[in-house]
C-alpha cells in the first residue's frame, strides 16, 4: 500500500459518517409498473466518492393481528382462541404461505382504518376495536416502504371481498401455535413480525 493509499484510509477511519449528509446529486426513476416504481439516487459518500442506490418504492401495507375466540361463531373455520391467518401462494417466490390478512394502505387511511377494510375483505369479520401495535421501514437497503402492524378485536360477521387476483384460504390456527406456524415453512418476515411485536406489547400471551 502507497503512503498516499494509507493516507486516504486513515482519513476514511477518522471521519465520523453520521456528521455527513450524504447529499443527493441525481434521482432517477427509471420505470414504473402500477405496483412499485423503481429507480436510484446517485449520492455522495462520506469520502466524496459517488454511489448509485438503487430503490424500489412502494404505498404503505398493513398487516393485521386478529385473535378470535371461536372461530365457527363468526363462519370461519377451526375451534377455540385462534390467530386468524390467510394462506395463499406467492409466486415470487413459488410457496404456499400462510399469513397474517395484509394489504396496501389506500390514500387518507390510517393504518387500522385500513387494517379493519383489508380484514373484511380477506376474512369476512368486521372489527369493533382496531390498534395501530408499531409502524416501521422496510428493508432500508433496497425499499421504500412503510409497514403498520394493527391489533384487532371485538368482531362481528361481515362481508368478504376479494381482488380479482386474490384467491386466498381464511385460516384459523390454535392462540399457542400460531408463532410456531409463522416459522414454518414458508416464513413470511410480516407475519413473523406481527406476531411478536403484538406479544411483545401485551395483546397475545
Amino acid at each position: 500500500m502507497s503512503d498516499g493509499d494509507r493516507s486516504d484510509e486513515d482519513a476514511r477511519d477518522a471521519a465520523d459518517p453520521t456528521d455527513h449528509d450524504w447529499p443527493v446529486l441525481e434521482s432517477v426513476a427509471e420505470y414504473e409498473t402500477g405496483w412499485y416504481t423503481g429507480g436510484y439516487d446517485l449520492v455522495e459518500l462520506p469520502d466524496g466518492q459517488e454511489k448509485r442506490y438503487y430503490w424500489a418504492e412502494l404505498p404503505p401495507a398493513v398487516v393485521v393481528v386478529a385473535v378470535v375466540d371461536e372461530p365457527s361463531s363468526l363462519g370461519l373455520p377451526g375451534e377455540g382462541r385462534s390467530v386468524v391467518m390467510v394462506e395463499q401462494y406467492r409466486p415470487t417466490i413459488r410457496e404456499h404461505c400462510y399469513e397474517l390478512p395484509a394489504g396496501i394502505v389506500e390514500d387518507d387511511e390510517t393504518y387500522a382504518e385500513a387494517g379493519a377494510r383489508e380484514l373484511e375483505e380477506e376474512v369476512g369479520i368486521v372489527a369493533g376495536s382496531v390498534e395501530l401495535v408499531e409502524d416501521f421501514w422496510c428493508a432500508t437497503g433496497v425499499l421504500r416502504h412503510e409497514r403498520g402492524i394493527v391489533y384487532a378485536a371485538d368482531f362481528s360477521r361481515g362481508e368478504r371481498l376479494l381482488d380479482g387476483s386474490e384467491f386466498l384460504a381464511v385460516r384459523t390456527v390454535p392462540l399457542e401455535e400460531a408463532l410456531e406456524v409463522a416459522r414454518g415453512h414458508a416464513a413470511n418476515d410480516a407475519t413473523i413480525e406481527g406476531l411478536l411485536l403484538a406479544r411483545e406489547d401485551g395483546y397475545l400471551p
